[in-house]
């Protein structure tokens, strides 16, 4: 029996990963391969206990766009940045979804100097994986405890539950990113680790049901996208770092 219930569940991944043609994000396999049981079930006894029809019908409908939903929440799509990056220079969006903030601020955590703040803030619509916005090295990382306020808000860089990474570019720049958690998320993923050196078509982690991600950039950076943008982590040019090596040489 156990081996049987064995096959049904590498058969209900295979449907998930290959036929329905959708690449998955691995975060999410788990999460969906339950759900799909769940509905399953929870289907067939809605229509078998339910009388009228109709009622169950609706309620499996339901139970179908639910999953669909989540679905499409953990979809991962292939992307590589089409862009030159031969300098080292640009600037990638880490995730998908919608600049909502862009202004200098000082910036205490870790940095301890004016910066320029780029936000964007990704809806439950979005693809919620987080790709690396510059090549270098990451020199530190933070997994910090907080609140669950709505991610749009400007208190939810400082407030709640977030991860600081900073990336030391090939130009020599500190980068910041900073992962934030927002009022559906309840966890950050990150998969980078300090000492590793990562490429702008490589992953940063991954927000459950979240939120948006803060980039601090020098102030001499060139910033190529303004307030209400649209954005697609791994392929959208932001910005361009101020290469101060060849400047110098």
């Amino acid at each position: 029996m156990a081996g049987k219930n064995f096959l049904v569940i590498l058969q209900v991944k295979r449907l998930l990963t290959v036929e329905m043609k959708v690449k998955i994000h691995h975060e999410g396999e788990n999460i969906l391969l339950v759900l799909f049981l769940i509905i399953v079930a929870s289907g067939g006894l809605a229509y078998w206990f339910i009388d009228y029809k109709p009622v169950a019908w609706v309620l499996i409908a339901l139970m179908t766009i639910l999953f669909l939903l989540v679905l499409n929440f953990f979809r991962l799509p292939r992307r590589h940045f089409k862009g030159d990056n031969s300098d080292g220079t640009a600037v990638v969006s880490s995730v998908d979804g919608t600049v909502v903030a862009l202004e200098e601020v000082y910036e205490d955590e870790c940095l301890h100097r004016n910066v320029i703040q780029l936000s964007v803030f990704m809806t439950p619509f979005n693809v919620h994986a987080n790709w690396v916005p510059v090549k270098g090295e990451v020199t530190y990382y933070k997994h910090h405890s907080g609140r669950f306020l709505a991610a749009n808000l400007p208190k939810s860089s400082s407030d709640n539950e977030r991860s600081s990474i900073i990336i030391r570019s090939t130009t020599g720049e500190d980068i910041l990113v900073r992962q934030i958690a927002g009022a559906l998320a309840r966890r950050i993923v990150t998969y980078v680790e300090q000492g590793e050196q990562v490429d702008v078509n490589d992953f940063i982690g991954f927000i459950k049901f979240g939120s948006r991600v803060d980039i601090f950039l020098p102030l001499d950076t060139e910033i190529l996208v303004k307030l209400g943008d649209r954005t697609w982590g791994g392929e959208t040019l932001i910005a361009r770092l101020n290469n101060k090596k060849e400047n110098n040489q």
